[in-house]
């Protein structure tokens, strides 16, 4: 909602009335403004969407209105300096007002639409312009400075990975070697895993799982003395 002016000469918008009276299309002296302030008063009270903007433009285009309407009526009136000043900056911010409006329809009439932006075709050649003071000395350092904040590269710690042998491949090589010769001890089997704690649990497990098949059989003479391993499978001898 815009605040517009309703009087018997005149209905329309503030600024528009400003434009008519300096146009001198409408006589000031035709228009009461105290109706006109009476009837923004109660366009502000009224509405719940009045701004303050709103307020600050009805302010200096009444008084504007208020100046042109002395001048006519006391045309001999001296003024002092600081009125004069005041008058001055009035009439400066009444045309800083009307050029804003001016360029917002300008604005509003050519960037309304899509706006389409052509691509320069021109080619572009690179000119390398160095300032005056540049020397050889001055970019070494520069130079220099540049390499010293690069990340430097840290030394990773090479780690040696082992071979593990997984239970399939121990139980495959334990069963392989008690067919071939029927009987041996758990300490043979494991001397090449020995070096490895991982490769004698797995040796130890993939045993226990041939004793759980019934593959092999076990015993031990006594406490902490070396398994027996046997079986009755009897395969065929391998000799490579």
């Amino acid at each position: 909602m815009v605040f517009e002016i309703k009087t018997p000469i005149f209905e329309g918008p503030l600024h528009l009335l400003l434009s008519l009276v300096e146009k001198r299309q409408l006589l000031i002296n035709e228009i009461s403004l105290t109706k006109v302030t009476d009837e923004f008063i109660s366009y502000i009270n009224s509405s719940a969407n009045a701004t303050t903007s709103e307020s600050a433009e009805f302010i200096l285009v009444a008084a504007t209105l208020v100046l042109i309407k002395s001048k006519s009526l006391l045309p001999a009136i001296e003024l002092t300096s600081g009125e004069s000043a005041d008058i001055e900056m009035l009439e400066h911010r009444l045309k800083m007002l009307k050029t804003v409006r001016e360029m917002a329809g300008f604005l509003k009439h050519h960037l309304a639409g899509p706006l389409i932006f052509l691509a320069n075709d021109r080619p572009f050649t690179p000119i390398f312009s160095p300032e005056e003071d540049l020397k050889y000395e001055s970019l070494k350092n520069a130079m220099k400075e540049l390499l010293a904040s690069l990340p430097k590269k840290e030394a990773v710690p090479t780690a040696v990975v082992q071979k593990v042998v997984s239970l399939q491949e121990m139980i495959e090589d334990l069963t392989e070697r008690v067919q071939r010769g029927l009987k041996m001890s758990f300490r043979q089997f494991s001397k090449n895993h020995a070096e490895s704690k991982v490769g004698l649990i797995v040796s130890f497990l993939a045993l226990l799982e041939l004793v759980k098949r019934g593959i092999v059989s076990v015993s031990q003479n006594d406490t902490f003395d070396d398994i027996l391993i046997e079986t009755e499978n009897l395969g065929t001898p391998n000799y490579l």
